[in-house]
């Protein structure tokens, strides 16, 4: 990994309550070391948003959502949430294009109406992408890849503003992970692509996909990894500290 602020994003996914809220605020002291280097993201349900926020007020910690409606501001839309309404509730940061949510429909172009209306009210986009085991075994990782990116940061200019995410479909919540030669010519491709096809100067890659005390271990040698998307071991604090504190031993 390389030496600048490393990332640690904790999607909660459909997970949490406000009790969960108080059994994470030994991460508030843990996160004021001098020497740790990081920027520590909690992206929980939206209902957990403005408690976290309140309790963790003052701390280093970063919120985020895990979606949004398309449309950028209000309006009659029965159940959605706009992502100025998100940046009202207090959050700095929003997950987008994550594979399960484009299980349940976010397509290429609904994703980039997202990214773009994110971008616009103020908010660091975390965009995820990845291949299907199928789509890997028929060698279409680059492709994929290359399709998902561009399909996201079509007519977007602030391209700083978005954090990517590799996350290999077929790694979530199955602790498979590539071997660390693999995975770092996928980054390589990532990252050329980046900063070659989308003038991307300094891209953030984070990567998502079985991240856990264990698998970081051999995560934290890769090359060209900027940090980690965490879902289940995040929910667990004494875990998720562990796996900041094994980036960096």
């Amino acid at each position: 990994m390389t030496n600048k602020n490393k990332y640690f994003v904790a999607n909660w996914k459909m997970n949490g309550t406000n009790k969960s809220i108080n059994l994470h605020k030994k991460i508030i002291q843990f996160a004021k070391k001098k020497s740790l280097k990081s920027n520590i993201i909690y992206c929980p349900p939206y209902t957990l948003i403005r408690s976290f926020v309140d309790i963790f007020k003052n701390s280093k910690i970063k919120f985020g959502a895990q979606n949004c409606f398309y449309k950028d501001s209000y309006g009659p839309y029965t159940g959605q949430l706009s992502s100025k309404m998100i940046k009202e509730s207090g959050c700095d940061y929003i997950i987008l294009g994550h594979s399960e949510s484009r299980a349940f429909g976010d397509n290429d172009k609904i994703i980039n109406k997202k990214i773009i209306s994110s971008l616009n009210n103020n908010l660091k986009v975390i965009f995820c992408f990845g291949e299907t085991y199928k789509e890997k075994k028929d060698k279409n990782t680059n492709k994929i890849i290359n399709k998902q990116i561009t399909s996201a940061l079509k007519n977007v200019k602030n391209r700083n503003n978005i954090l990517f995410a590799y996350e290999p479909i077929w790694s979530i919540g199955t602790g498979k992970i590539l071997n660390n030669s693999d995975l770092e010519s996928c980054l390589f491709y990532i990252q050329k692509l980046l900063k070659s096809k989308f003038r991307i100067k300094k891209p953030i890659i984070l990567y998502g996909g079985s991240v856990n005390s264990y698998t970081v271990k051999m995560l934290k040698n890769v090359n060209n990894i900027d940090g980690f998307l965490i879902g289940s071991a995040s929910l667990n604090v004494n875990k998720f500290i562990d796996i900041i504190k094994k980036t960096y031993t």
